[in-house]
């Protein structure tokens, strides 16, 4: 894996814009609903355990609710789904929950195994013991093993689903825990291997070691045995900076070590560190590096490039227009470079990529002699093997690759084979896992396929067009019966997110299928800008001041269901989470007259104070700064300032979680408070655990489910 993918997964989705120092033009707040920002307050949860129990006397009490609930959690339970694996060493790992193990087990085993259809599985580490032995909540996180014995791990473990973790080493020939093993207390950030008695620690140190947006500032290198004070710094940034982190590149031949320093969403610089040791320390901008050594070389390249580093290889995702050495490459493209060469200061470039009007680049997966670049073609996933050579680059199919549906590739070890998992699914059939082997002549080995978890056979999927209030060309996928009678009273769901460069594919949801399409409803995914689908030009449309054509744009597919007469306003649904959340705040607040339910999950709403609440601040290329001038355009999708009492609005549910550590449930809570003072049609419901996903564990996403879809259906059904 290179260097910027294992920094992206310790980072996560969570990013952008840091707050700056300008203070100086905040705008007065009188928010007589602030005190509902009191996360753990006693009195804000007991307003909340009262708005959940009205919400739950209201949707939970019937036989069909209690029905949908059970029927989830069989689908959520299910043994029979596919057990996605990664390999390490000779053994392939799963982490897997059903009704048996709520918090979920971490097992492994071979692939002679696997491929058998009731796998051997060994059991290594089980979350529901070890909470019951330590009297915690334990939510897995992940973890990280130490090659080439992959002996030793790394295990990071959240309490509740918080995006905050805890970090602690763990023997795998054992199965037991590291008496006095690397260990990192609850905060943000990670531990990352050097080698079996150093490690790479990004994490709250105490005073000033974090950004404004609550994420590492300070990189250090801690060698067994030592305390988080005798660390060695590696990398101080500044207050401002978004995320600092480091990491171990432990290609075998190609070992190297990268400080990341995150400025913002899309924003990043990458530094080489140099030496033997590698264990030098750098700083940001005047940032403090006394008592280090060493240093750092900065990868000279776009801070808005995604940069990456494979064994001899650099690349570069562009994402903005960059002319070097007299040559202007467009922006989405892909670029690659020999490593030491580009370091030595040559700018030699092949182009794997270029985009169209209608292209972008989804993914790009190494294997040990090829690259497979994933393109996005309206929204459909083409693939195609480039393999470097003497000559160049050459090109050719990836041999058994589906015409339809949503096809994800990755590398099964990069370093050792050619090998790929191949993921293919759509809206209507269950997601198929197989295996595929580049250069060869054989179609790709099915190894699992997902159970049927509703009946599909009264639908089909359609792709349409809507016109956006600037004419743009807006695409959107249409889930609907066969039979689908065009008189406008098809219940509907109209789902979205346009944001951070997500691009939404279809997908196999068991949950949608059994509680909305096989009752009769009508399915629709819009891919509006914002999102990632036409790369980042479709992403860049919608930032900060331009952020409206993103509602615009989700406007139209709406207006284009009710002009078709698929469904009216009065049978048309809307639901969105987190960024999404956002989204349908704004379809409630600036077009009310267009729904007849509004279903808005882990959301921000209060965009003047977004960037005071957790993670907040790190979003601020995205939304903009509300402390400066930039309120005068945010104010205008701010659903919780847009809000008027004296307007109607349709029914809504507002749905959060009490331990989310990324968007704070008082945008939710207070939201909730305004509307329901105003005597409005709102209902509201909180789960206690669960982090940034709203649930953590099976049990409690089912309820969460068959609430907001319940509501869905009392609303808009015939």
């Amino acid at each position: 894996m290179s260097p910027l993918s294992k920094l992206c997964l310790a980072v996560g989705i969570s990013a952008g814009l840091s707050m700056g120092a300008a203070h100086a033009q905040e705008a007065a707040v009188n928010d007589p609903h602030q005190w509902l920002e009191a996360v753990t307050d006693e009195k804000a949860l007991d307003w909340v355990r009262a708005q959940n129990a009205k919400s739950e006397a209201e949707l939970a009490e019937t036989p069909e609710f209690k029905q949908l609930e059970a029927d989830l959690l069989a689908i959520y339970d299910s043994d029979d789904k596919i057990p996605g694996v990664y390999k390490q060493g000779d053994w392939y790992y799963n982490f897997w929950r059903d009704r048996n193990h709520e918090r979920g087990i971490w097992r492994r085993t071979t692939l002679e195994e696997y491929r058998k259809p009731q796998p051997q599985w060994e059991t290594v580490l089980d979350l529901d013991a070890l909470n019951a032995a330590e009297g915690e909540n334990w939510v897995w996180h992940g973890a990280s093993c130490l090659r080439p014995a992959y002996t030793r791990c790394l295990i990071a473990l959240s309490r509740g689903g918080a995006d905050a973790d805890v970090t602690r080493e763990f023997d795998l020939s054992t199965k037991t825990w590291v008496d006095g093993g690397f260990f990192r207390d609850e905060a943000k950030g990670g531990l990352g291997w050097i080698d079996q008695d150093n490690v790479y620690v990004y994490t709250d140190f105490g005073d000033g070691s974090l950004t404004s947006s609550g994420y590492p500032r300070i990189v250090k290198q801690l060698a067994r045995g030592q305390s988080m004070d005798q660390a060695t710094l590696v990398y101080e940034g500044q207050p401002d900076d978004m995320y600092i982190a480091a990491i171990h590149d432990d290609t075998p031949g190609f070992e190297r070590d990268f400080v990341s320093r995150t400025l913002a969403f899309y924003n990043d610089e990458l530094y080489l560190r140099n030496g033997d040791d590698a264990h030098g320390c750098a700083s940001g901008a005047g940032a403090g590096c006394a008592g280090a050594s060493g240093a750092l070389t900065k990868i000279d390249a776009p801070n808005s490039a995604n940069k990456s580093a494979h064994r001899e290889w650099l690349m570069l995702e562009l994402r903005e227009p960059w002319t070097v050495a007299g040559t202007t490459y467009p922006a989405g493209a892909l670029l690659v470079a020999k490593f030491d060469d580009y370091l030595a200061g040559k700018r030699e470039f092949d182009v794997l990529f270029e985009p169209t009007e209608t292209t972008s680049l989804a993914g790009a997966t190494w294997t040990k002699n090829h690259l497979v670049v994933n393109v996005l073609e309206d929204v459909k996933n083409r693939l195609t093997v480039l393999t470097p050579g003497a000559d160049g680059w050459t090109r050719s199919a990836l041999a058994g690759v589906p015409e339809l549906g949503t096809v994800a590739v990755a590398a099964v070890d990069s370093d050792e084979s050619d090998a790929l998992w191949m993921t293919v699914t759509d809206f209507l059939t269950p997601s198929t896992l197989m295996l595929a082997e580049i250069g060869s002549d054989a179609a790709p080995e099915v190894l699992k396929t997902m159970p049927t978890f509703f009946d599909a056979s009264r639908h089909e999927v359609e792709q349409h067009f809507a016109t956006s209030k600037d004419g743009t060309r807006v695409p959107y996928f249409l889930v609907r019966p066969k039979d689908l009678v065009l008189d406008g009273s098809n219940p509907t769901l109209l789902y979205g997110y346009g944001g951070f460069e997500i691009s939404l594919t279809p997908g196999y949801s068991g949950g949608i299928g059994k509680g909305w399409l096989e009752k009769g409803g009508v399915y629709a995914v819009a891919n509006i800008r914002g999102g990632g689908e036409y790369g980042p030009r479709w992403h860049q449309a919608a930032l900060k001041q331009n952020r409206h054509k993103a509602y615009e744009d989700f406007a139209a597919v709406a207006q284009d269901l009710i002009a078709r007469n698929i469904t009216s306003p009065a049978h048309l649904g809307v639901r969105g989470g987190s960024n999404g959340g956002l989204l349908t705040g704004n379809m409630l607040t600036q077009y009310p007259e267009l729904f007849g339910a509004v279903v808005i999950q882990v959301p921000l709403l209060d965009m003047q104070r977004y960037h005071k609440l957790l993670a907040g601040a790190s979003w601020m290329a995205e939304y903009g700064n509300p402390d400066t001038a930039d309120w005068q355009f945010i104010q205008e999708f701010s659903p919780y300032h847009l809000f008027d009492p004296a307007k109607e609005y349709p029914p809504t549910i507002l749905l959060t979680s009490t331990r989310d550590d990324r968007v704070h449930p008082g945008h939710a809570r207070k939201m909730m408070a305004k509307m329901s003072e105003a005597g409005k049609d709102v209902r509201y419901y909180e789960n206690i655990e669960g982090g940034h996903g709203g649930a953590a564990n099976n049990r409690q996403a089912a309820h969460m489910d068959a609430l907001y879809l319940t509501f869905l259906w009392q609303q808009l059904g015939k």
